[in-house]
């Protein structure tokens, strides 16, 4: 999955770091103690750069419920919604447990809970969550995560229940309370997977296809009163939710309007001052500006006022090897040493908003990240020992192009791809830059009859695990000719692949991890890709916002649990 970064966080220019992720409980600017029996009330406001463009949990492409999402649709499973380690897990949700693993992780049983219901009072059955699921693979309702039809038994060519009625067979339904799920390999993940918004429950006497988005109904602690595609979103309380039924999410203000369409500056100038409504509200997408950042660690009032947290995200030097001189890996090596990543993180806003990364897996446990440096560049850069690796394979006076994005809004633009050329200048490579329109880029780079020998690239992952970091970019099997590749290295190593394999059939996290964080150490050596930074997240908030505490998921405060009361 790629993270989209917003806009502002190109614009900043801060060295320097801030603190670490804030604690739990109040952080607002009041001493009174948070407590979720107690929150309830108010209008919470949300302020967003994009726009809601669809409605319907087929469409969202949302691990974990997401943020909006995850107020109007429960799931199998669900976030934990904690910060730090005890967030990255996943948490039943409409099920009673994390779920059942059979026949070596290829078939998943889950119960439904007693106590769930519709927003009309209707109470959900397992057939609902089935045909949730069935619908998200209909034509009509593009862009969900893509992993059930490889995941599903038979169902790479599934057109969805609107051209086959009779469903996916690899979905059972024994009875209203059990769905079983048959998988064509071992997956070890599917908890994680089961948080996906396409485990929503739709009742199909309610689906009006393409337009069942202009009001889904709800089976979370709220429902739609008003949408307005890409500009506004209205919701209000489900009365046949039941917090006894959804402990997670706290559902503390009554109404929550949200406004899409600003601009990332307006957004943070609001939640600064704070008036008038702007004090009940947050923002979704709109990282800390540089106005706002300059004034942050210097005890300042909106010192108390902000969120870090950390998106599992990697910005990377993508190497084409099937294209000179990117085949031979001496010149990916001596480019490794060249780079100065203190640069890159300056470039992208400072330390405040990313950190130097020498492994592909981000510095987060739940990924399995284990510390290398298999060519130490220093703090700036080792052109020194670049240039020797060159000459020693008797490579000089390089010449090669960089690939990068024509605007900076997603962090792989002109200025980091500047900072790249500058640093492998200092090692004697000259580096020609080749802009790409940000709307095609990924049609481009993804191809690979296209794609150039050298990309600047980002991946972040669709839940806290080794898998979704590694699999897409490193197993040869997801290798797509046509087009949305992600395995630029076109590395294809039936050793690695198995490998692959055996880690996603481990239904014990710390085992996986372990495994996860030995292939990434071992791929490393290799050189396939030039890691560059790990992403970190600087969230503001109004002035009566309580408990916009990040969690170890997304690195984001969770809108199912902040108050304004």
């Amino acid at each position: 999955m790629r993270r989209t970064l917003p806009a502002t966080l190109a614009a900043i220019t801060l060295a320097g770091s801030l603190a670490a992720c804030q604690g739990g409980g109040d952080t607002g600017t009041t001493t009174t103690a948070f407590d979720p029996a107690t929150c309830q009330g108010g209008t919470l406001s949300v302020l967003n750069q994009g726009g809601i463009t669809h409605l319907d949990p087929a469409r969202l492409y949302t691990s974990g419920g997401g943020n909006i999402p995850s107020l109007l649709f429960r799931t199998l499973t669900t976030r934990n919604r904690l910060e730090g380690e005890a967030g990255t897990k996943p948490a039943p949700d409409l099920a009673t447990d994390l779920g059942t693993p059979s026949d070596g992780a290829k078939t998943w049983k889950y119960t439904l809970r007693d106590d769930i219901f519709f927003e009309d009072g209707t109470p959900i059955t397992s057939a609902d969550v089935k045909y949730g699921i069935e619908r998200s693979f209909a034509p009509e309702l593009p862009g969900g995560a893509p992993y059930l039809r490889d995941w599903l038994v038979d169902a790479a060519a599934y057109p969805g229940p609107y051209k086959a009625p009779d469903g996916l067979r690899s979905i059972e339904t024994p009875d209203t309370k059990t769905i079983i799920f048959k998988l064509s390999k071992p997956e070890g993940d599917f908890p994680f997977l089961a948080t996906a918004t396409q485990f929503a429950p739709v009742p199909k006497a309610k689906d009006k296809g393409a337009d069942y988005e202009a009001h889904p109904v709800s089976s979370g602690p709220y429902m739609v009163e008003k949408y307005e595609p890409k500009k506004t979103l209205t919701l209000v309380r489900n009365p046949h939710w039941s917090k006894a039924a959804d402990t997670l999410r706290y559902a503390c203000p009554d109404r929550i309007e949200v406004t899409s369409g600003l601009d990332a500056a307006v957004i943070n100038q609001r939640l600064t001052s704070g008036a008038g409504q702007d004090a009940n509200a947050v923002t979704t997408d709109a990282v800390v500006g540089p106005e706002q950042l300059a004034q942050l660690g210097s005890g300042s009032e909106l010192d108390k006022r902000v969120a870090r947290g950390e998106f599992p995200s990697t910005t990377y030097l993508a190497f084409n090897t099937k294209k000179a001189p990117f085949d031979n890996p001496k010149v990916r090596e001596a480019l490794s040493y060249a780079i100065n990543r203190t640069s890159v993180v300056n470039a992208l806003g400072g330390s405040a908003v990313a950190g130097p990364s020498t492994t592909f897996l981000p510095p987060q446990k739940a990924l399995g990240y284990q510390a290398y440096d298999y060519f130490p560049a220093g703090d700036n850069g080792d052109p020194a020992k670049a240039k020797e690796v060159l000459a020693a394979a008797g490579l000089t006076n390089l010449t090669i192009e960089l690939a990068h994005e024509n605007d900076d809004s997603e962090g792989i633009g002109p200025k980091v791809a500047a900072a790249i050329q500058d640093a492998f200048k200092q090692a004697g490579v000259t580096v020609t830059l080749n802009a790409i329109d940000t709307a095609t880029y990924r049609d481009v780079t993804g191809k690979p009859a296209t794609q150039p020998g050298l990309s600047l690239a980002t991946w972040g992952a669709d839940w806290p695990s080794g898998g979704p970091f590694l699999i897409p970019i490193f197993d040869g099997r997801q290798i797509i000719t046509a087009g949305g590749n992600f395995n630029q290295s076109q590395y294809n190593d039936p050793a690695v692949n198995a490998e692959i394999d055996a880690i996603q059939a481990l239904t014990d996290p710390a085992e996986a991890q372990a495994r996860w964080g030995a292939l990434d150490a071992k791929l490393g050596k290799l050189a396939l890709v030039l890691p560059l930074t790990h992403e970190k997240d600087v969230y503001l908030y109004g002035k009566n916002v309580k408990n916009a505490v990040p969690d170890g998921w997304r690195g984001t405060y969770d809108l199912a649990r902040i108050s304004v009361k």
